[in-house]
């Protein structure tokens, strides 16, 4: 791999724009100063042999002071820089190589003054720690006090050592008067609380083992933090330093010079390398840590505090092209049946379509979605979107889109199955009864996946499985939680899954009822709660999102969000109106239909391409786009802003009552589904990217993590 590629594989994708811009660099090395040269050596090649004598001296007395070819200053105020004076521009060329060290000076300032605010800032974070570990000591051994189990144990500053065991043990005792514990994680009765003004009392710090255990936790989410920040930190300082180096001896290959020493000596004094304060505070970050964390188990320790690397396997891989091969076969099987038997001409393709395949749409309805996804992580890792960070994933087990792909073609291969056997045993039925147990299958295939999800058993992804389950809960109970990027970003994509809720709405009643013994349907249309919850249903998801962004008003005190909020209260008239149409019918619910969901619709549009992608932006350099832009061809967002548009406006279909007549209506209102689901797919791609150009402007890379204590001196500062 050539070291520009490897150079910008390596980089942290947040702080992009704080690394030495080697290709603009190369770019001026390559083309303009070779080309300057270059001319100017097919000039000297037709100056006459006295010409070319004088040319030889003149070169053999300037070789002799080669090595003054550039000048190192260095300005101390306000800051320190380093400015280079090149001692040859009036040669050929010398112009291009002027803007070549001007750039090269500008370039490097930039990332040495970048390195020290952020090694600064790591300075201090460690200093905080340091007293949340001597917090954390103290409360370790008072909670060992209590159970008459003495504890040896004394503080470790990862700043200063040397301190006296007994001066260290005053100071964590003394420690325990200034602190209390931090607020435990926000639940719906604290947040009630909150809403009503219930306040208690400022509570004593109780030393039981159930808050040591959580101290201990939070503290180790944030030693591990730090480390890999300082890593990340190492590998910035390394990568740079070894950019200057490429360049360098680039430049003198080019110009046959030998400057890249003199210029390497000063890049070797400069704080981006001569500083070892990132080295030391790994050393005593890893001699806390293992001491106190893992038991003076100096391996586990480092395991734990190095990222672990997300290993790619063979056998994911076989698995996910099998099932792929099984889904297109079971797919090729399933026409050929149709097509021989000719059930789409039989008495009970209706009742078939009315009943069963509403049932067996909702997996359709899931994989499709699934596959969205995972071609969604396909995309956001090459054009190196930071998606594991913006989401939380914990590092090194997050799911690649090879294991996504895995989850969605194996259950679509076993809905096939289903589809297959059901059908089979339908047509070899010779009574209008159904059996029991044929007409058990969609309800056994939900069953399995809703238990493979709620499976406790470290299989199947257990990590990421927990994880959208919180993300799920934290949803359904949006008002009372604090709403993060992963919270609206799922009830977005349940906002797009409106048609597959209401198939597990069918489900509850069809077989609440007991229709599916005779494939009966008008239970489920003749009952009023099944209407009602039919329009419920339309409205759950964008309710959920109405709710979050009215918690997000209150705490971040932005009017953005009210705007969304009007957004997803628009929708939800405009879904309750359409859905009463296609109930009802009439004029004026046709009417009130169309303005609403017109004006649902221009309102959404706006504000997926202005709002949540960071497009149509005025006097950007990439005419109706943005500045940044992640995908080098722009034919990719005028062609993703006009399929938004027209994918938006598949609810046409409903108030203008279409039909085609080689299609079951329930046909074509999963077809508009999966047509929504594209564009929440193509939605996803784009939201994330923009999302990532936000963290990439404020060199936003790595999570803030809650401490689990409070100094008193820090409480009346924020006061």
């Amino acid at each position: 791999m050539r070291f520009g590629k490897e150079f910008v594989s390596k980089m942290i994708p947040e702080w992009q724009e704080a690394y030495i811009d080697y290709s603009y660099l190369k770019t001026i090395l390559l083309q303009d100063i070779q080309t300057s040269r270059n001319i100017s050596v097919s000039n000297s090649q037709m100056k006459t042999s006295f010409a070319r004598n004088l040319t030889r001296r003149y070169n053999h007395d300037s070789s002799v002071s080669e090595s003054h070819d550039i000048v190192v200053n260095t300005v101390e105020e306000p800051e320190i820089t380093y400015e280079m004076a090149f001692l040859k521009a009036g040669e050929p060329g010398g112009d291009s190589e002027v803007v070549f060290f001007r750039t090269l000076d500008q370039e490097f300032n930039k990332v040495n003054t970048f390195y020290r605010t952020e090694v600064e800032k790591a300075r201090n974070e460690a200093l905080a720690l340091n007293k949340q570990m001597d917090a954390l000591i103290a409360f370790r051994h008072r909670v060992m006090e209590k159970k008459h189990s003495l504890s040896d144990s004394v503080s470790v500053d990862i700043n200063e050592i040397g301190s006296s065991s007994k001066s260290k043990e005053h100071t964590n005792q003394s420690a325990l008067e200034r602190i209390r514990m931090n607020k435990t994680p926000e639940t719906p009765l604290s947040t009630i609380k909150t809403i009503l003004k219930v306040h208690k009392h400022e509570e004593e710090l109780r030393f039981t083992r159930e808050n040591l255990k959580k101290a201990e936790e939070l503290l180790q989410i944030a030693f591990i933090e730090f480390y890999q920040k300082l890593g990340h930190l190492k590998n910035y300082s390394f990568l740079n330093t070894s950019a200057i180096s490429k360049i360098m001896k680039k430049y003198d290959k080019v110009t046959a010079r030998n400057v890249s020493r003199q210029y390497m000596e000063m890049v070797d004094i400069s704080y981006l390398s001569s500083s070892d304060e990132v080295h030391k505070l790994m050393l005593r970050t890893e001699s806390t840590f293992i001491e106190h964390f893992s038991s003076s188990n100096r391996s586990q320790g480092k395991n734990l505090l190095r990222p672990k690397a997300n290993k790619e396997r063979h056998r994911i891989t076989f698995s996910t092209g099998f099932f792929f091969g099984c889904s297109i076969s079971l797919i090729i099987a399933l026409v050929l049946i149709i097509h021989a038997r000719n059930i789409m001409g039989t008495p009970g393709q209706r009742t078939y379509m009315e009943t069963m395949f509403p049932l067996y749409r909702f997996f359709g309805f899931v994989v499709l979605h699934v596959i969205m996804y995972a071609a969604n992580i396909y995309f956001w890792k090459i054009y190196r979107v930071n998606y594991s960070f913006i989401f939380g994933f914990k590092r090194g087990i997050e799911l690649g889109y090879r294991h996504v792909l895995l989850l969605s073609f194996g259950l679509g291969t076993v809905s096939l199955c289903a589809v297959l056997l059901n059908l089979d045993m339908e047509m070899d039925s010779q009574t209008k009864d159904f059996k029991t147990f044929t007409e058990l299958i969609p309800l056994f295939l939900l069953a399995l996946v809703i238990a493979v999800t709620l499976c406790p058993f470290n299989i199947l992804y257990r990590s990421s499985r927990f994880f959208f389950l919180t993300a799920l809960f934290r949803c359904m109970a949006a008002p009372f939680y604090t709403v993060n990027l992963p919270d609206f970003f799922l009830a977005d994509q349940l906002t797009s899954q409106v048609q597959a809720l209401r198939s597990l709405e069918f489900y509850i009643c069809y077989y609440g009822f007991g229709d599916f013994r005779q494939r009966e349907r008008n239970t489920c249309r003749s009952n009023d709660l099944f209407t009602t919850f039919y329009f419920i249903v339309a409205v759950i998801p964008y309710w959920l999102r109405l709710l979050q962004c009215i918690r997000r008003i209150i705490e971040e005190k932005d009017q953005t969000h009210g705007y969304n909020a009007i957004k997803y209260l628009l929708t939800i008239v405009a879904a309750c109106l359409r859905t009463a149409y296609t109930l009802n019918r009439g004029t004026s619910w046709n009417i009130t239909a169309w303005v609403f969901s017109g004006a649902a619709t221009l309102y959404a549009t706006y504000w997926d391409i202005v709002v949540d992608w960071g497009l149509l932006q005025r006097g950007c350099k990439n005419s109706f786009l943005r500045d940044k832009l992640l995908v080098p061809h722009k034919t990719v967002y005028y062609a993703a802003m006009i399929l938004n548009v027209l994918l938006r406006l598949v609810w046409l279909q409903t108030v203008l009552d279409l039909k085609v007549s080689f299609l079951h209506r329930e046909t074509l209102v999963a077809l508009m589904a999966c047509l929504e689901i594209l564009r929440r797919g193509i939605w996803n791609f784009f939201r994330l990217e923009n999302e990532h150009l936000n963290n990439v402007g404020k060199f936003r890379a790595f999570r803030t993590v809650p401490l689990p204590f409070n100094y008193q001196e820090d409480r009346d500062q924020d006061n």
